[in-house]
């Protein structure tokens, strides 16, 4: 159903009973069911739902019976096929929810075909089968891939019947009021189990899915007198050709019999040959064995002969024996008693011996529980034995490191020693050259002190600024 058709169907129900009228067909005489009812005029949804489950029904039943006279194998070029999967995709759209994306509205129905391999484990090879298809570009094309091989699966109503089910997941796509949210839903789903009597070979790779216009053809459901009568004629005819495909499935399974009972009544004549043969030789078998019993029967008289002889010396014999017997019991109790009393003393150190071992079983589990504790304790003591030698390692690292250290501490001190040694050489050097700066000073000032002297009592009548300048050179 186009658009447009679906605004004639809600304008239909808005209009009142002419306009239902319109929808629902010619009139009361025509075949086709009222689609509109006088309550449900007061909801379009409703009115929406029971029309397109009506056609649904037309659709499937047309279809089917369109198929019993047409033989059963259908292909894409088929009008009522073809019209079957616009009706269902009309079905499906019913009050689904409008998507917004990034650049346009998003409305299509394979949103929720899609959710449907998740419910149903086999539905995943045919959802992957959609997606790997080249020519598919849209969504609902996709969609109308995955109706065309669910009908070829014969299982599109147990996809369509697990997926309704689910109802709180089917909210996320449609309306509360839409069809397959609706009771109108499950009846078409129970309407396609019909559909697994037709056999489809459609060819969806080559097929443009994706720019096809959906458009219900009412012609196809209107019928008129003569129409009636050619369609019973084509009743007659389906019904005879069934008829005659059931006697030519009888004669088939007739044929299968009689060549099975051939094969059984070969068979038995084998088998009877062989139980023949076999009963020739049991016979033959059955004259051996009675001339062996025979024989064996004599034997069996000269070995009874022989036995009777042999017991009555056996009784003498033992005559002799219970003579003996009685003389040796008296021994025997003795024996016995003596046994009895040996029995009780091997008892008590059989008792005995238990107990110790007993005891050697305590001890030796108290040896087994101290091997533990002293093994754990051995144990530890590696550990710590371990822990140790890695510490003295690490010491001998650090002592071998000092040691370098050390030595290399004393080269640098021998080096300043020797330094210091030649500038202790150059010291006493200085120390001495400065005793002879000073000794040499002082004999320096002896000597101008004793020319002062003698100058200033050669000159003891110069001029007082002479003598004043001897007197500043003298200190």
């Amino acid at each position: 159903m186009s658009a447009a058709a679906g605004e004639g169907l809600r304008a239909g129900a808005a209009s009142g009973p002419a306009a239902s009228a319109s929808v629902r067909g010619p009139g009361p005489g025509s075949p086709l069911p009222p689609l509109l009812s006088a309550a449900a005029v007061k909801d379009p949804t409703a009115v929406e739902r029971a029309n397109l489950l009506n056609m649904a029904k037309l659709s499937i039943k047309g279809l089917i019976e369109s198929a019993l006279s047409f033989g059963r194998t259908l292909d894409s070029d088929y009008p009522p096929l073809q019209q079957f999967f616009v009706v269902m995709e009309h079905c499906l759209k019913h009050g689904l929810k409008v998507r917004k994306s990034f650049l346009s509205y998003n409305k299509t129905i394979w949103g929720p075909l899609e959710l449907v391999e998740k419910l149903y484990p086999e539905a995943e090879e045919i959802a992957a089968s959609v997606r790997d298809l080249p020519g598919l570009k849209t969504p609902l094309g996709r969609a109308r891939a995955w109706l065309r091989l669910a009908l070829m699966q014969k299982k599109m109503a147990d996809y369509l019947r697990c997926l309704i089910i689910q109802r709180d997941l089917l909210s996320e796509f449609y309306e509360y009021h839409a069809l397959m949210m609706e009771e109108e839903g499950a009846v078409i789903v129970g309407l396609l189990v019909g559909l697994n009597v037709i056999d489809a070979n459609l060819c969806v790779k080559g097929e443009d899915l994706d720019s096809q216009v959906g458009v219900i053809d009412f012609s196809m459901y209107l019928k008129s007198d003569d129409d009636i009568g050619g369609k019973e004629r084509n009743l007659q005819i389906a019904a005879i050709l069934d008829q005659k495909n059931y006697v030519e499935e009888l004669n088939r399974q007739l044929n299968s019999t009689v060549s099975s009972l051939h094969a059984r009544v070969d068979s038995l004549e084998k088998s009877n040959t062989k139980l023949i043969e076999e009963l020739a030789i049991a016979k033959n078998n059955i004259i051996k064995l009675q001339e062996e019993n025979h024989q064996l029967r004599s034997e069996n008289t000269l070995i009874l002969m022989k036995t009777q002889h042999h017991l009555e010396a056996t009784k003498v014999d033992v005559e002799a024996e219970l003579q003996t017997y009685k003389h040796s019991r008296q021994g025997l109790d003795e024996m016995y008693n003596e046994a009895r009393r040996q029995l009780r003393e091997e008892s008590q150190l059989r008792q005995e011996m238990e107990n110790e071992l007993v005891v050697q079983v305590s001890m030796k589990h108290e040896i087994e529980l101290a091997m533990k504790l002293l093994e754990k304790d051995i144990h530890e003591k590696q550990d710590t034995l371990i822990g140790l030698r890695q510490q003295l390692d690490e010491v001998k690292a650090i002592n071998m490191e000092m040691y370098q250290k050390l030595q290399v501490s004393e080269d640098a001190m021998k080096e300043k020693n020797e330094i210091i040694g030649r500038l202790e050489d150059k010291t006493n050097q200085i120390n001495a050259t400065m005793k002879q700066l000073e000794q040499s000073d002082k004999d320096l000032l002896t000597q101008t002190r004793t020319i002062a002297m003698s100058f200033i009592k050669c000159v003891s009548n110069e001029a007082q600024h002479q003598y004043k300048l001897v007197k500043d050179i003298s200190f």
